[in-house]
């Protein structure tokens, strides 16, 4: 294959950067350039004092009917699967500024329980933690790991016909305080404000009906809708029962750089920062592409993550085309938990386009994580063979990639030392020669840059998708 008049591009891997070649007839799909925000320190500090529909910390803390020395807070913070600026040593660290006035209104290092968010993901590594908020911040404060299977969860009543319960130690705080990272997110529309809540800290059975069948199932509930989102409006009412004091939730850019801070009343403040997304993440396209060559993005610490980068696709993909994606894996469990890994089994075993129609059976029996193998289900229907999917990383085993669905990129590259550039390369080789081949002329191709921050669409299907730009 002659390819000297390919471009050479660079692609996210983790937090290591990859130089690959295109065809030079391959569309470079990027996000409007938000630059970061020259003084983030400056952005926070004003953030905080002049909160968007509401009062701001010292106030609501003085409102409290007991000495701020006793005054308990809680703090919910996203876990590793989102990269929210919160290391004290940073520049861009929200959540320091936020503890430094907590201070100096009166409430006691002791009084701030920071809680984790996990919904029902893994729980974070003390390595995690400290890297991520700071030895500032890890030494000083107590900070927990919710957990959505928790016997000692507090009942808030019914959600639409579940109990919900939420992580008491939240609950129990005086005041509660969110934050967050809004970007797309394929299930709720975007991700922050009300999702810190829930699914973030509540109990498993709750997780079954937000995460159910029927939600997942509705076209509504994808990347920036949130009107007539079933996943959107459960989480909003069931934070809205807890009752949320404060919030602040940012936004970054391509380059993970901060380009904005929004703090506040829990709605009001989060919608602010959505219209901030919508301007820079929709890319709008005329037509949809042979190939779509996209990448997971820091957010795809294991295979569950990664289905994220592949579902944003599907606006952009011919039915039957092919997507290769790219994804580090880096997390001590690349594919996920078990109930992960055997839904997948029955996603490979149904075939592309049938894992939904057969949970929706009477027979079926709900397994958490179904609802990320459902969103793996809608993209498979869409490229019709799970070969169409070349899944290129090195976190997985070479063994345990080939028994997931798709193609395994271990396929294009020999040897025992794998390196991730010369996968990719190889799999970009063997998708163009291929649908060169088919086709009998050079294949349509785009590149997704930013993965599962950018929300690809096409023109004429904008408003059909609920994304008002």
């Amino acid at each position: 294959m002659n390819i000297r008049d390919w471009k050479s591009v660079e692609l996210g891997y983790g937090k290591d950067c990859l130089s690959v070649k295109l065809p030079p007839y391959c569309d470079i799909l990027k996000m409007r350039y938000v630059p970061p925000l020259e003084d983030p320190g400056e952005h926070i500090e004003d953030a905080l004092s002049h909160p968007v529909g509401s009062s701001t910390l010292e106030d609501i803390i003085a409102s409290c009917k007991k000495p701020s020395s006793r005054v308990v807070v809680a703090i919910a913070v996203s876990d590793n699967t989102r990269p929210v600026p919160y290391n004290a040593d940073s520049r861009e660290g929200i959540l320091f500024p936020l503890l430094r006035r907590l201070k100096k209104a009166g409430v006691r290092n002791e009084n701030v329980k920071i809680i984790v968010a996990t919904g029902t993901h893994l729980p974070t590594s003390d390595t995690w933690k400290k890297e991520t908020f700071g030895e500032a911040i890890t030494t000083k404060y107590r900070i927990i790991d919710h957990d959505s299977t928790s016997s000692d969860l507090f009942p808030i009543g019914s959600v639409e016909g579940t109990q919900v319960r939420i992580n008491r130690e939240f609950m129990e705080a005086d005041i509660h305080i969110v934050t967050g990272l809004v970007e797309p997110h394929f299930m709720a529309g975007v991700s922050g404000g009300r999702k810190a809540i829930c699914p973030g800290l509540i109990n498993l059975e709750a997780t079954h009906l937000f995460h159910g069948v029927e939600f997942m199932d509705n076209p509504c509930s994808t990347n920036l809708v949130l009107e007539n989102n079933p996943c959107h409006e459960f989480a909003l009412k069931v934070a809205r029962k807890v009752r949320v004091d404060f919030s602040i939730n940012v936004t970054i850019n391509g380059d993970g750089n901060l380009t904005g801070v929004f703090a506040g009343d829990l709605e009001k403040s989060h919608l602010e920062a959505v219209k901030r997304l919508k301007e820079s993440s929709v890319i709008l396209c005329d037509h949809e592409y042979d190939i779509v060559l996209t990448q997971g993005g820091k957010v795809a610490v294991n295979h569950y993550q990664a289905a994220k980068a592949a579902y944003g696709t599907c606006p952009i993909i011919k039915k039957g085309g092919m997507v290769i994606l790219v994804a580090h894996n880096s997390d001590e469990e690349p594919v996920g938990k078990e109930d992960y890994k055997k839904v997948l089994e029955v996603l490979k075993e149904k075939g592309p386009g049938r894992f939904t129609e057969f949970i929706k059976s009477k027979d079926w029996q709900f397994i958490p994580d179904q609802w990320q193998v459902q969103k793996w289900d809608q993209f498979f229907k869409k490229i019709a063979f799970f070969d169409n999917l070349i899944y290129c990383t090195t976190g997985i085993p070479r063994e345990e990639l080939k028994k997931l669905p798709g193609r395994s990129g271990y396929e294009f590259v020999q040897g025992e030392k794998i390196e991730i550039d010369k996968m990719v390369q190889n799999a970009i080789f063997y998708a163009v020669r291929r649908l060169r081949q088919k086709l009998k002329k050079d294949p349509e191709m785009a590149f997704v840059k930013e993965g599962p921050y950018a929300v690809p669409l096409i023109k004429e299907g904008e408003k059909n998708a609920g994304v008002n730009v």
